[in-house]
């Protein structure tokens, strides 16, 4: 799977990009929005997932107008698009085409207007998301998504993947926490969706369909994000259990409680272990898995709120229990958490990430099958996540130089899937499929959706410019 081509790299190249579109591109966004050399071009053609193509040109917006100027430029000429905001994404979503170009959103990048009384945002694609949050923590409000890159990550990105993290299991995803978008559809249109009301049900939702598309159907200009208010006060809990089926009995019993924690996170033995080597954890030895709990409200019933989750997490395979009382305390588990991520690059050459989701109830089932997979095709696999959801961060940890080892963990990667299906689950809850999934949706989604899902994908992009190959499988 390493080695896979879209169908549009397959095609033959198309020569450099002609003098006369090079002209045209900056006379729509400036000679200096624009690079041609293959040099300056390089860095926009990555992401997280290691995956590279240098672009023909990259080319920078600023506003709605240049964006549907460039599409419909790229539409006659049947170039390429692959929209990109910082690159955090794992699935190589935003890995472009060779013979086509990157449309980089990271100058569109302001916060258009807060309106507390309506509770909602009008952003601009480029904005980070810890940018948002300050901005709107001003007046009180946040917006829920939060992922573990939330410090570098542009709302545009979270967006078209439908990224959330840690809170999506009290305050849900983008999908949920999103009013509105105006977009540019493939054929050069400009279209906005949604409301600007909590309530709305006139046409097909749009809204929801863009989002979570990896820009195949339409490029993000600007979005109406729903605001919700910061709570008065927060708990956090750290519980350590004996075995994984303990841990999971106990993540079932919070969420089948009636006070719904803002966060609830999950380490297998694995990951414990390794943070070990970084970080003091202060768990007992024994640990097998541990859960990371928060709980938020008003101040009145915080302490109620705290106790009956503390009481559904306790169970005979508990060893501790602890609240962090100190801001540092809980500042200190969460940077942990957050870094697991990235640490595990120290650990291996490379870590293949997959973001799977599989019933609450069936989270020990599902380590118990990827421990004996990990045995069976001798691959290290660490997982942690968010258990509140099912949402599991598999990471398989190998060495790229190994071919051995890569044709092993290729046959283990298609066994996790196939356990991710087994187990009545879906193979991505937050990270998209791009190219690394891609060739796997078939497993999931049956051919006469997948034909359907197609069809819509001609009808916002009828000449396939929008991240061609990417998402659904080539059928």
């Amino acid at each position: 799977m390493w080695n896979r081509k879209s169908r549009a790299s397959s095609r033959r190249a198309r020569p450099r990009l002609a003098d006369s579109l090079a002209r045209e591109l900056r006379a729509i966004v400036g000679a200096d929005a624009l690079l041609t050399d293959p040099a300056d071009c390089l860095p926009y053609g990555y992401d997280n997932s290691r995956r590279q193509a240098t672009p023909e040109a990259v080319v920078f917006v600023t506003d709605a107008a240049s964006v549907q100027a460039v599409v419909a430029l790229c539409n006659r000429e049947h170039i390429p698009i692959a929209a990109r905001g910082r690159g955090t994404g794992t699935t190589g979503a935003t890995v472009p085409e060779p013979n086509g170009i990157v449309l980089a959103f990271e100058r569109m990048n302001q916060i258009l207007r807060i309106d507390p009384a309506n509770r909602l945002a009008l952003v601009e694609p480029g904005v980070v998301n810890e940018d948002l949050q300050r901005a709107v923590a001003e007046h009180g409000f946040f917006w829920p998504p939060d992922p573990t890159s939330a410090a570098v990550c542009t709302l545009g990105g979270n967006l078209a993947y439908n990224a959330a993290g840690p809170r999506a299991v009290k305050y849900g995803t983008p999908r949920e926490n999103t009013l509105g978008l105006s977009a540019v559809t493939g054929a050069g249109e400009a279209i906005r969706t949604g409301v600007l009301t909590t309530k709305g049900v006139v046409g097909y939702d749009l809204t929801r369909l863009i989002i979570g598309s990896e820009g195949t159907l339409a490029l993000i200009t600007s979005a109406t994000l729903k605001l919700t208010p910061l709570a008065e006060s927060k708990r956090t809990l750290r519980a350590t259990y004996g075995n994984i089926h303990s841990a999971t009995a106990a993540v079932a019993a919070i969420m089948a409680q009636s006070i719904t924690p803002c966060a609830l996170e999950f380490m297998d033995a694995a990951a414990i272990d390794m943070v070990r080597r970084f970080s003091d954890l202060a768990v007992p030895a024994e640990t097998g898995a541990l859960l990371m709990i928060e709980v938020d409200g008003p101040a009145s019933s915080i302490a109620d709120a705290a106790q009956a989750v503390s009481a559904a997490a306790r169970n005979e395979g508990l060893l501790d229990l602890a609240m962090a009382s100190e801001r540092d305390e809980i500042a200190r588990l969460w940077h942990t958490r957050k870094a697991l991520s990235p640490a595990l690059r120290h650990v291996a050459p490379k870590k293949i990430n997959e973001d799977v989701v599989v019933p609450v109830s069936r989270i020990g089932e599902f380590i118990d099958g990827l421990e004996r997979l990990s045995r069976e095709q001798a691959i290290r696999i660490v997982n942690f996540g968010h258990a509140g959801n099912g949402n599991i961060h598999v990471n398989l940890l190998v060495d790229p130089n190994d071919h051995n080892e890569m044709q092993r963990a290729e046959h283990c990667l298609s066994a996790v899937f196939d356990l991710v299906i087994a187990l009545d689950g879906t193979l991505s809850g937050e990270h998209g499929v791009g190219l690394e999934k891609r060739d796997f949706v078939q497993r999931e989604i049956d051919p006469a959706a997948l034909h359907l899902m197609q069809d819509i994908k001609r009808q916002f992009d009828p000449n396939g410019i929008l991240n061609p190959g990417k998402g659904l499988p080539l059928i």
